[in-house]
Parts: structure tokens; C-alpha cells; sequence
């Protein structure tokens, strides 16, 4: 499947999915070598311990191509592995409650490595002269960048049964009804929601829904407010199949200039809550839901407006 602009001429094929991060990256290459690193050093020295979490470990993936030890090792695989660990007997379970997102401890720990590291050479510096105070400043207000770009706050759902929540924090670009074959009639509604790197990167789920599919394309990385950026750009799709049965809903991450790394650890089949996580953006973005035309009873946002993950409510269906 490609997706196609008849009028740019342009298409974007689909490609399989291998992992949470299909496009891999710097940060995703460093947690597959860490793994590696681990996993020998546990099989060394805590045979035991590799013994017992093989136990405990639930579900099954024939023929499976991954290395799963423990919790941890699912972390990259969750999407596309069936294996499982009970909660009460995973030791790194708690991991999640820290307030950051998963996907992107990895950059997190590496980019304040080198930001404290720059600060503590810089301050020592400064003691020689005050032009380093500025290079230190620099060093600690980019480290602050990156813990706020990463941060993963908890988030109030509203309880409106025919709310339609957004998937994600940033500004409306646009509101508008579309031609799309997948919906009835051929028309969907679609809110596009642009996310700067000052925007928390953690996509929702916006109805409590089954999922049907996810399907990702490479593609290009325009800015994501680029009008072509929808149909050129990386891209992954979610699609979503509410609670009751009635309606698609398709939520797509789409990637910009900066934001380069998609992450979805969701797999086909699960159910979700609404306003419960599914994946990230890394840096700047696009993300867009789309709704039966017809099914929609009254829009909530406009163009310009600001909306928060979860919290707001993007429109009420029928």
C-alpha cells in the first residue's frame, strides 16, 4: 500500500514493522547494543536470575527473532512480540511511573551527559574568566530543554462519553472535512495538531477503542506545517475501531524537519482507554485524527487554538 496525492504526483510506500521505532535512530541503535552488552553480562554471571525470568515469561512468539530476557528487553519490542511479564514479577515495572517518557530515556540520559558535562567544564572556566558563564548558561538552559522535551505528565480525561479527546499537545492547523475511501461516503473530518519542541511528544488515544491495524511509511521530513508534509512525510497510522463497534477512528504521527523518530508500542488487537498513552513524536511534529464525516455532532476546537493531550476535547460524536 502507498499512500498518493494525485495531485503532487507523489506516493509514500508502506513498510514492515520490526520493532516500536521503525525508523531506528542514534538512541535506538545505543539501547540495542546496551541490550546486548546486559544480556551477555546476565547470562555470565546471573544464570539464575535468566532461569527464572524465562519462567515467568507469558504469552508466545514463534519462531521469535528476539532476544527477551526480562521486562527491559521488551521495551523495543513490545509492538511486534508476543511474550509478556506479569507486572508483580517484573523487577523494572516501576520504570513507568517515573515522569518521563520511556521511548526517550535513552536520549535523555546521553544528552544530559554531555550538557553536565559541557556545565562542568564551563564552570570551571568561568573561574578564569566571565566570558564561560555565558557558555555555561547555555550548556544548562539546553539540558533544561531536554528534561522538559522528554517530561510525561499525568493528564485529567474528561468523563463526557461522547468526547473525542485530542492525541496530542500543540496548536490546531486545521479543521476540515477530507476525501478519504477508508470512511463512509468517502469524507472524514480531520484536526491536524502541530507540536513545537516545546510541546510534551507523548501521543493519546482519543476514544476507547480496539485496534485494527498499524501501518507505517517512510517517507520524507518536511516541516511538519508544510502543506505536503501529510502525504510526503514519514508517517505511521493507527487505526482504531471504537469500543461499541460503530466507527473507525485514525490517528496519524507524522513526522517534520526535526522530529525524525516515530515511536508506536501498540500492536493489533489490544484494547485502550481513552486519553491512555500509545507512542511518541522525538522533536517537532504533525499529529492527525480522522472521524467518520457524519458521525461528528459538534467540533470544539478551531484553527490557532492550543489543546493538551488527553485533557482536551477536540469534538462530541453522535
Amino acid at each position: 500500500m502507498a499512500i498518493v496525492d494525485p495531485a503532487l504526483g507523489t506516493s509514500v510506500s508502506r513498510a514492515k514493522i520490526n520493532s516500536i521505532q521503525p525508523g531506528g535512530g542514534f538512541g535506538f541503535n545505543l539501547e540495542l547494543a546496551w541490550g546486548r552488552l546486559r544480556r551477555a553480562w546476565l547470562r555470565r554471571f546471573r544464570p539464575r536470575y535468566v532461569r527464572r525470568m524465562q519462567e515467568l515469561r507469558q504469552g508466545e512468539c514463534p519462531s521469535c527473532p528476539h532476544d527477551i530476557i526480562d521486562g527491559r528487553d521488551l521495551k523495543l519490542y513490545r509492538s511486534v512480540c508476543g511474550y509478556s511479564f506479569p507486572d508483580e514479577h517484573d523487577p523494572f515495572h516501576r520504570r513507568s511511573l517515573l515522569p518521563f517518557a520511556r521511548a526517550g530515556r535513552a536520549e535523555l540520559v546521553c544528552f544530559s551527559l554531555v550538557a553536565l558535562a559541557a556545565c562542568a567544564v564551563f564552570g570551571v572556566a568561568a573561574m578564569w574568566h566571565w566570558i564561560f558563564y555565558v557558555a555555561l548558561a547555555a550548556s544548562a538552559m539546553f539540558w533544561m530543554f531536554v528534561v522538559s522535551f522528554f517530561r510525561d505528565p499525568e493528564r485529567p480525561v474528561p468523563p463526557d462519553a461522547a468526547a473525542l479527546v485530542s492525541p496530542a499537545d500543540g496548536r490546531i492547523t486545521h479543521v476540515e472535512e477530507v476525501e478519504d475511501a477508508d470512511f463512509p461516503r468517502g469524507r472524514a473530518l480531520r484536526v491536524s495538531i502541530f507540536l513545537s519542541v516545546f510541546d510534551v511528544h507523548v501521543n493519546r488515544i482519543p476514544r476507547t477503542s480496539r485496534v485494527l491495524s498499524v501501518r507505517y511509511f517512510p517517507g520524507c521530513f518536511l516541516d511538519a506545517r508544510h502543506k505536503e508534509c501529510a502525504v510526503r512525510n514519514e508517517q505511521l497510522w493507527l487505526d482504531l475501531e471504537e469500543a461499541d463497534g460503530q466507527r473507525l477512528v485514525r490517528v496519524k504521527q507524522i513526522s517534520g524537519a526535526i522530529a525524525r523518530r516515530i515511536v508506536c508500542w501498540v500492536k493489533p488487537g489490544e484494547t485502550l482507554e481513552r486519553g491512555e498513552r500509545f507512542g511518541m513524536i522525538k522533536f517537532g511534529s504533525r499529529t492527525e485524527v480522522l472521524i467518520p464525516a457524519d458521525a461528528v455532532q459538534q467540533v470544539q476546537v478551531k484553527v490557532g487554538d492550543m489543546v493538551k493531550g488527553a485533557s482536551t476535547i477536540l469534538l462530541r460524536v453522535k
